[in-house]
């Protein structure tokens, strides 16, 4: 769990592991977080911490409270055009969903008044390779991989979930990732 507790820490793994991460900045200073928005045009932001945030597009309307995160470490990132990804890894089982929505965070797609649909994916194997050993270079048994495929097929992880809340996507897609879980357990 400690992999999850430092944001920086864990994109390092992620990107020794063969993951490309979109370009990062994590800051308190709105003039560099503004310069990083003016340079890669649409970003994101979110919360440093291990505890779930809403992931948001930054828009003109945040200027007038940018001088905020002097308080608060922000992480920026480079928007990543393309669908995303939640894939499951249960010991050596992979289970990948594609998540269709027009929201910034799927997750909270009903705040913006966007559609989600969640269908079972079939992994590329190499992707589902990196993921094995991903969660296994985390000491995850159970894990909840985040990532975004772009239109050109290039592949971005954003992090990995100790905690992943797969009925969430169990329900839509019927993955048994449930039977997987209680199958590792009684091994």
């Amino acid at each position: 769990m400690a992999v999850n507790n430092s944001k920086p820490l864990q994109a390092w793994l992620i990107r020794s592991l063969g993951f490309d991460i979109p370009d990062t900045l994590i800051t308190t200073d709105p003039s560099t977080a503004q310069e990083f928005w003016e340079k890669h045009g649409t970003v994101i932001y979110k919360s440093v911490s291990s505890v779930r945030s809403i992931v948001s597009r930054l828009t003109p309307e945040h200027l007038r409270r940018l001088d905020d995160i002097a308080w608060c470490p922000t992480q920026f990132q480079r928007y990543i055009p393309g669908h995303d990804y939640r894939v499951h890894v249960v010991g050596d089982e992979v289970f990948a969903c594609e998540i269709i929505s027009e929201a910034d965070d799927y997750r909270f797609a009903n705040r913006q008044g966007a559609h989600v649909d969640i269908r079972s994916y079939p992994l590329p194997r190499a992707c589902a390779d990196r993921c094995r050993e991903l969660a296994a270079a985390m000491e995850l048994p159970v894990a909840g991989i985040d990532l975004r495929r772009t239109p050109e097929g290039q592949w971005y992880c954003f992090e990995v979930n100790p905690s992943p809340a797969f009925t969430y996507y169990q329900g839509p897609t019927g993955q048994p990732i449930d039977e997987a879980i209680a199958k590792l357990l009684a091994e």
